[in-house]
């Protein structure tokens, strides 16, 4: 037995991205988008969008970074990019591990006894 077909609702014209994100923020797709029918596409050319920010940093701890950069033979920014990318996912990994496992100090305690007099 073939299930019917749903009709999808049109996707409205939008004026601006901001007004599109706000629309997809507030609608369910699967109104507007058969996803069955969706393939998977790479965008190997695609490049992530950056951010500049200003970061200060102790001379010593800047000097360090260059000089194992140097041994890389990389930029010491890509160093630096790599590295703050490493640690985020570490704490990452390890702040959904700490959920996942009660520690000892949630777990109920035995009453305490009452002081002798």
């Amino acid at each position: 037995m073939s299930r019917p077909k749903r009709t999808l609702k049109p996707i409205p014209e939008f004026r601006s991205e901001s007004e599109e994100r706000e629309f997809w923020e507030s609608h369910d797709s699967t109104d507007y988008v058969d996803w069955s029918r969706a393939e998977r596409v790479a965008f190997p050319k695609l490049a992530p969008s950056t951010e500049t920010i200003s970061l200060r940093l102790p001379s010593a701890l800047l000097a360090d970074v260059k000089i194992l950069a140097n041994k890389r033979d990389v930029p010491y920014q890509s160093l630096l990019k790599v590295y703050l990318k490493e640690r985020v996912a570490a704490e990452w990994n390890r702040s959904i591990t700490v959920r996942a496992v009660p520690s000892r100090r949630s777990r109920a305690s035995k009453p305490r006894r009452a002081a002798k007099k």
